[in-house]
């Protein structure tokens, strides 16, 4: 299945980035306001196990969500600026709590690494065609690239360069940007496009002008 080679893909990319790196290193700031690579490492391996526990859990409806209506449903319009900021500050401080729970960084690599490989091998050998996961029945292909987008773009949060393989994050920003009418800006290359759709960097107003009225969806997602 082609999207659980690109599921295979992102998670081997974040393996491979942060596995060469020292105790000190994995404290080191992410993209993620207020996250260390650890925390963003122990989000991922959280995400993952979500992932196992899906595939395991076939639906007989039919599906209520895309890889993109997925995103779209998630991230409901804040009433003001000031409650979105305090529910993104009180997200950070609920990631940092929960990975400071191991006993030294390297243990979250180590836990990431396997937890990873298993949610890679049960999406390749998944025999059901729709699962459940937080509410929603998704088609198994795109439970995988829901995955796959957020391990793209957590590793574009380590500050370790563009992910290997980001087109499953492409495709879903593609999709919530023509849900918003909008058309990608020509002056963004991926990366640009990646970090500016979840919203790791701010709008220019070049941007804004390039975009018009879609400007106002963005972040895409977070």
């Amino acid at each position: 299945m082609r999207e659980a080679e690109a599921l295979r893909a992102a998670y081997d990319g974040v393996t491979a980035a942060i596995t060469p790196l020292s105790p000190l290193e994995l404290l080191a700031p992410t993209r993620c306001l207020g996250w260390t690579v650890a925390d963003v490492v122990h989000h991922l391996t959280e995400d993952a196990r979500r992932a196992l526990v899906a595939l395991a859990t076939p639906a007989d409806d039919l599906p209520t969500r895309t890889f993109v209506t997925y995103w779209s449903a998630r991230s409901p319009a804040a009433p003001d600026w000031e409650s979105a900021e305090r529910a993104a500050a009180a997200s950070a401080w609920a990631g940092r709590r929960a990975a400071s729970v191991a006993r030294e960084p390297g243990l979250l690599v180590e836990l990431w690494r396997e937890t990873s490989a298993a949610a890679v091998q049960a999406a390749s050998t998944v025999p059901h065609p729709a699962v459940t996961t937080q509410g929603y029945v998704l088609a198994v292909p795109d439970l995988l690239t829901t995955l796959a987008t957020e391990a793209v773009l957590h590793h574009l949060d380590l500050l370790l360069g563009l992910p290997p393989a980001p087109e499953p994050a492409v495709s879903t920003l593609d999709g919530l940007l023509s849900l918003a009418s909008g058309v990608r800006p020509a002056h963004w290359d991926i990366e640009d496009y990646l970090l500016k759709g979840a919203g790791r960097t701010a709008l220019t107003p070049a941007d804004r002008t390039a975009l018009g009225p879609a400007a106002g969806a963005f972040p895409l997602l977070g």
